[in-house]
């Protein structure tokens, strides 16, 4: 692409500018020549205006957000050009005087600033356009009311034109240099496409303060009128802008994460809290030194005690909405803390059950042979029929022993064999129902309640039968014990549906578990001696484990323990698959 192609814009834009201070150096001073020069400056700012607008609608994000900015900046600049024109053309107002559009011009310089402090080519989260928001907010109505307090007296309480043309220019003019500020600062600290963008506007928008301060010199001195050759430097801005506007279709304005200085973040909330704290000083000068007539103190006054209230009310509200938003930032750190707390204790749990699965398994394997031999060997003394009483009694206390050893060694294969067992369709409210009955069927009538709720549309679950029976039987037998060394109580059992999760409840009224993070640890128990062997809860922990599902167990507030079973549900109905109705054990 040649030199002249990849600037075409900005030469169309120089040709328009050349264009127009040829007729305004060549014609003399005429109704036509007003006219011309009137319809060229709306048609600039027309066409400006159309350009911004075609870019925020094919824009994505939050560039939308910048032109949209600058689109509204635009209109009311051709808003207040329609009124010039009007008064130009078919009042024939001699200026300078004062109008009520002046107002428009003064504030479409605010959309312009709050588009370039928005920082369209930086990276940020979301949210932030509410942040933005407020920020333009503030920013709007910290010039209303600069406007309010420095202009109104002159312009409506106590007319003035003398007053009003130099407060109102003078405003103007900080107004300006905010903009070309904040415009040399994104210039500075931004990149590629978009430090073209802002290097652009910032010089067009310096062209456009220094024809305005030679605009003023023209009108001060009778020299001007429109169409004249003092409206080059207005028509050079426009022009250059809407090139600026046209060109940045073609340039690279992806957003980039850019490391800006501390220092230039607080920028904006410093400001807005010192426009806040002016507001008192400015209404003890009003009080105290303020030398205009007293309708224009009192009007004063009631400005500023408005936008202390106005202004008042936009800080509490960006301040509540941060604490919002800070506060859900927290709350998403506990969360994922606790998140990745949970997966650590479940890793570290799963890798001490494999260790120690594999050391009792060869254990329990090598107990079991010398265990069989006393076995046999004392039903073979003990079949004999000249022992003793006493031998007998010891014979008898050998086996039943040796019984025991037996069933401990069968607890700890049974810990052990926890590798991935054929799994199907499972319908746990069978599981359930038969788990309760085994259970409430050994224990004496009366004293342990169960009470089982299993949701209409509870899921099934992919899963070994047998394993999650055992399971099952385990937790709530565990739950019994409980509730018997108590003296009663209830069993509450629920089972329902949270979304893709099948859930299941262990709630009973005993009383509670006294270490509830060691509970699933291998050989924990609470149980007197012989009775349990502390790996009835570590095998559970497993099964749930290898199912993809999760087991916790807590305390509850009014009292008893609390075990929390939760297990992928099954997506979809498979009827062809056959469901496990009969639990062998």
């Amino acid at each position: 692409m040649n030199l002249i192609r990849r600037h075409r814009w900005f030469a169309a834009a120089a040709g328009v500018t050349l264009a127009f201070a040829g007729v305004s150096l060549l014609a003399h001073r005429s109704a036509g020549l007003v006219a011309f020069g009137d319809l060229a400056e709306l048609a600039l700012l027309l066409g400006v205006a159309g350009i911004a607008l075609s870019n925020a609608a094919a824009r994505p994000g939050q560039q939308r957000y910048f032109w949209a900015l600058m689109t509204l900046g635009f209109s009311l600049w051709a808003c207040h050009q329609v009124s010039w024109m009007y008064r130009d053309l078919f009042l024939h107002r001699q200026i300078p005087d004062i109008s009520v559009f002046d107002i428009i011009l003064f504030f479409h310089v605010v959309p312009m600033i709050a588009a370039v402090v928005w920082r369209a080519d930086l990276l940020r989260n979301e949210g932030r356009v509410h942040v933005g928001l407020r920020n333009f907010l503030l920013l709007l109505g910290w010039w209303i009311f600069l406007y309010a307090f420095i202009v109104f007296p002159h312009q409506y309480v106590a007319p003035n034109v003398e007053l009003y043309n130099v407060c109102y220019r003078r405003l103007y003019l900080v107004e300006n240099i905010l903009l070309l500020a904040a415009l040399g600062q994104a210039t500075w600290t931004s990149s590629s496409g978009w430090r073209r963008v802002y290097l652009h506007f910032f010089s067009a928008g310096l062209l456009y303060a220094i024809g305005s301060r030679l605009l003023e010199w023209a009108v001060a001195s009778g020299r001007y009128y429109s169409g004249s050759v003092y409206d080059v430097p207005y028509i050079g801005t426009l022009a250059w802008m809407a090139a600026a506007a046209l060109s940045a279709r073609e340039w690279d304005l992806q957003s980039r994460e850019i490391s800006l200085d501390p220092r230039w973040k607080k920028v904006i909330p410093r400001l807005a809290t010192m426009a806040l704290l002016s507001l008192p000083v400015l209404g003890l000068w009003t009080v105290l030194l303020d030398q205009l007539a007293a309708p224009s103190r009192v009007f004063r006054i009631a400005t500023v005690l408005a936008a202390m209230l106005l202004l008042g009310a936009l800080m509490f509200l960006r301040q509540y909405v941060q604490d919002q938003a800070l506060m859900a930032v927290l709350r998403e750190s506990r969360l994922g803390y606790e998140s990745e707390k949970r997966l650590q204790g479940e890793l570290v749990q799963k890798e001490k059950l494999a260790s120690l699965g594999n050391l009792v398994a060869g254990a329990a394997h090598d107990i079991n042979h010398p265990l069989d031999a006393i076995m046999n060997y004392s039903e073979q003394l003990w079949a004999k029929e000249r022992l003793t009483e006493e031998q007998n009694s010891l014979v008898r206390k050998i086996v039943n022993q040796a019984r025991r050893t037996r069933d401990l060694v069968a607890d700890l294969l049974s810990f052990a064999q926890q590798s991935p067992a054929e799994k199907i369709l499972v319908d746990i409210s069978v599981l359930l129902n038969r788990a309760t009955q085994m259970l409430e069927s050994r224990r004496l009538p009366g004293a342990i309640r169960v009470n089982l709720s299993i949701d209409a549309k509870f899921p099934r679950v992919q899963g070994n039968a047998n394993q999650l029976f055992q399971a099952f039987v385990e937790i709530i037998e565990n739950a019994m014990d409980a509730l018997e060394e108590a003296g009663g109580g209830s069993l509450e059992v629920a089972a329902h549906r949270e979304g893709n999760e099948a859930v299941l409840l262990f709630s009973d009224t005993g009383p509670g578990i006294r270490e509830p993070q060691r509970v699933f640890d291998p050989f924990y128990t609470t149980k007197p001696v012989g009775k349990g062997t502390g790996l009835g809860l570590s095998a559970v922990y497993g099964v749930i484990q290898d199912h993809s599902g999760q087991i916790t167990c807590q305390n509850k507030r009014e009292g008893g323990a609390l075990f929390v079973v939760r297990l992928p549900a099954e997506a979809e109905k498979v009827s062809a698959l056959k469901v496990a109705g009969a639990v062998g054990h």
